[in-house]
């Protein structure tokens, strides 16, 4: 295989048999003690390699750096990457198949016949063909979201480490966890990172360059009812579920929902309901790509509580919202030197660059609004969070080399 792509095809089948799907109801940072195992690793393939300031801190975060070639007031530039897989669906015992020269058809999963990824299913795998495409087996996600990432970084530091006449600033490398569950920004990264401006590799099809994406919310709304045995219950009951599912009624449902919004609409996501007659719980995400907009979503959550309480007086309706992060272009807008930067290194390996906004986030979303500008780069991770996964080892190949031309451009800019 020619350039890296075997590196990296070796390197996504490493790490993506690991298991290390996060878990938002753990108050542990990681969220799940499995992050560790591809955490510790890293630590080693980076020592492995030469890099220095290796470190695992106490939050969970493999840093380390590649120390500058080039001289001069130079920035100092990150490369980050999460190590968590979503826990929206299994992740366990993950078999990643490679399916080489794809012929444009449809691609079959041995441990789930009846499933099937085709370009009707994935318009973008359409464009891949006689490329190398990783995929899982059919009962696990593949977790290329975001070891494609990790495999990436991994193959670009080896490089720039094993050939120091490439001329480069200082680049530090962060592995996060917990991202997938909006929690891979700990508070002392952003200065324990000391960077000017950093890139996540944690997006999609080729060429794609974020700088906008979601701004976010949580909402968890908690009803305690009157619970009494339903034998006995007339006059006295009041079930937590039935106003659970009153106030799911109440929220508009044709128009700020997932599955009825697109492009730059913002939604309401009803993703976990759970009790019982007694007490029930909902937990929501509200996404919009404007601030008004998203507080309004929040404004609408506690209206419609109120409302559903007003009918029940004997119940209690709990709605509290909280932030998680916010679109990366409110920061970026004021100075699109970590963009034009990127935009550059794409055209530079070849490849004509785009934005698009993202309707969802990444921990450079929180970076940036930290303080440390954080753009997206795409690693053609594809069909995410689900069976149907998949990326493309030719793509991986194109996101390193970006990297690689990356570095170079940085070394020309002067620090401010």
């Amino acid at each position: 295989m020619p350039g890296f792509d075997q590196e990296l095809e070796e390197r996504l089948i490493r790490y993506a048999v690991i298991d290390t799907q996060a878990d938002e109801t753990s108050p542990t940072s990681p969220s799940t003690t499995i992050q560790f195992d591809l955490l510790r690793l890293l630590v080693d393939e980076l020592k492995g390699i030469g890099a220095s300031d290796v470190e695992l801190t106490d939050y969970g975060v493999v840093l380390a750096t590649i120390p500058a070639t080039a001289s001069g007031n130079l920035p100092v530039m990150g490369l980050l990457a999460h190590v968590d897989t979503a826990p929206a669906y299994a992740a366990s015992g993950v078999k990643p198949l490679v399916h080489r020269a794809y012929d444009g058809g449809e691609i079959r999963f041995p441990d789930a016949p009846d499933l099937v990824l085709s370009p009707k299913e994935s318009p973008y795998l359409g464009k891949k063909v006689g490329e190398d495409i990783i995929a899982a087996s059919g009962t696990t996600l593949l977790g290329a979201d975001d070891k494609a990432g990790i495999a990436i970084i991994m193959t670009a530091a080896r490089h720039l480490l094993a050939n120091p006449s490439i001329p480069h600033g200082k680049i530090r490398i962060a592995f996060t966890p917990d991202e997938e569950i909006g929690r891979g920004v700990n508070a002392r990264l952003p200065e324990d990172l000391g960077v000017d401006f950093a890139y996540t590799l944690d997006g999609a099809e080729r060429g794609e360059i974020v700088y906008e994406t979601f701004s976010a919310d949580a909402a968890i709304v908690k009803i305690t009812g009157v619970s009494i045995h339903p034998g006995q219950a007339k006059d006295k009951l009041v079930n937590a579920l039935h106003l659970a599912a009153k106030i799911v009624n109440t929220l508009p449902h044709v128009t700020l929902t997932p599955e009825t919004t697109d492009g730059r609409q913002g939604f309401i996501h009803l993703y976990e309901l759970k009790g019982t007659a007694a007490e029930a719980e909902l937990k929501f995400i509200l996404r919009d790509f404007e601030r008004d907009e998203l507080a309004a979503q929040g404004e609408l959550m506690r209206q419609v509580c109120e409302a559903v309480q007003q009918t029940e007086p004997r119940a209690r309706i709990e709605c509290a919202v909280t932030a998680q992060y916010r679109n990366m272009r409110y920061w970026l807008e004021d100075d699109m030197t970590p963009v034009e930067l990127v935009r550059d290194a794409c055209r530079k390996t070849g490849i004509e660059p785009f934005s698009i906004p993202i309707r969802g986030g990444t921990d450079g979303s929180r970076l940036t609004e930290k303080g440390v500008p954080t753009p997206n780069i795409f690693t053609g991770m594809a069909m995410i969070h689900g069976p149907l996964e998949w990326v493309s080892v030719q793509d991986m190949a194109a996101a390193t080399e970006v990297c690689l031309a990356l570095a170079e451009l940085a070394a020309s800019v002067t620090k401010k």
